[in-house]
């Protein structure tokens, strides 16, 4: 952070990155207007709705802003995923949107056990607490799994970084979630103003992915996204090894920011250690590491002709009825594998 199981890991498939680069560049003058404004909302996959709903309701203060069912040829489109029927319940915390999605057909495999800080399906967010101390207490009385050993407060070498508080756990399912306190000199003004009002958890910074090459990473995202850089750090030492539980750990965190506020990304490219997995080249909507991060556009089809190449669904989708709070979207992946969701309303 900074201020601002499957049965085979196969390397996921980039040799599509050469086209896309070359589509950015061809085609970014005519996408520059079409860029996103901001982030709708972040998603993944869950295996039991009401256990999750318990989880993030309860042990988390979201509070339940819609619970719909899905199926049929348009989801199908999107997702991926033939012969899908879910329910979405989208949930809020402050002014950021969080959207929970199970699969009751068909099914998707577990997050891999033995998942780490450094593998590249690695996503969570990070939620912003008043006081470091009370959140994790409250935490450990809800008896979360860990993924941090304890709460880390980042040194003074980390100049970027220096003062924050941050801890990992996991939901139910395994997904990583941070909780995350500024100092009185870092963060975004609203957090501090925020945390005057007597809440312990405030809302969501932002969503952070694992990437393999940062500058790779930003053509997708700045360059033909429309995302602009907010920061970057580099991140080594006891501290941060203890916090992603990775011995060894030394990233080049790089913060982005869309047009309008709300949910930041941001990218952690692990320097050392390598070995890192990447992410399954058979990954599908229903398998519970997926996660996606939706942007909403104001008109998608001059996004869409640079991405082509790396569809999760079959293209645009347009929806009859605004089930989800969009009547046009398209999912597909980054460099690296993440999901994507493009959203038109």
């Amino acid at each position: 952070m900074m201020d601002r199981s499957p049965s085979k890991i196969n390397s996921f498939p980039l040799g599509w990155l050469v086209v896309a680069i070359i589509a950015v560049v061809a085609l970014f003058a005519t996408a520059k207007g079409q860029a996103v404004s901001h982030v709708e909302s972040v998603g993944f996959t869950v295996s039991d709705m009401d256990q999750a709903l318990d989880f993030y309701t309860r042990v988390l203060p979201f509070a339940k802003v819609s619970d719909v069912e899905i199926w049929g040829s348009e989801f199908e489109h999107l997702s991926g995923v033939f012969g899908a029927r879910v329910r979405v319940v989208r949930l809020k915390l402050g002014d950021e949107v969080l959207e929970l999605t199970e699969y009751l057909t068909p099914r998707g495999r577990p997050v891999p056990a033995d998942s780490r800080g450094n593998d590249r399906w690695f996503q969570h967010v990070a939620i912003i607490v008043s006081d470091m101390d009370k959140a994790y207490a409250h935490l450990r009385a809800n008896k979360v799994r860990h993924a941090s050993t304890a709460p880390q407060t980042l040194p003074a070498y980390i100049t970027a970084a220096a003062g924050i508080s941050a801890f990992y756990f996991r939901d139910p399912d395994g997904h990583f979630l941070e909780i995350l306190s500024f100092p009185p000199d870092k963060g975004a003004p609203r957090w501090h103003e925020s945390s005057k009002k007597g809440k312990l958890f405030l809302g969501i910074d932002h969503t952070a992915i694992v990437v393999g090459d940062t500058e790779t990473s930003l053509q997708f995202y700045r360059d033909a996204l429309g995302l602009s850089k907010a920061g970057e750090s580099v991140n080594y030492g006891p501290e941060q090894e203890h916090l992603n539980n990775v011995f060894g750990a030394k990233l080049h965190i790089t913060g982005l920011k869309t047009p309008n506020a709300g949910v930041n990304v941001e990218f952690l490219e692990y320097l050392a250690p390598s070995g890192g997995r990447a992410y399954p080249a058979d990954s599908k909507s229903n398998d519970l590491w997926h996660w996606q991060t939706s942007f909403a556009v104001s008109d998608t089809d001059p996004l869409i002709k640079i991405f082509k190449p790396n569809y999760i669904s079959t293209g645009t989708v347009l929806f009859g009825k605004p089930h989800l709070g969009f009547r046009k979207a398209s999912l597909l992946r980054d460099p690296d594998g993440h999901a994507v969701r493009l959203v038109e309303n």
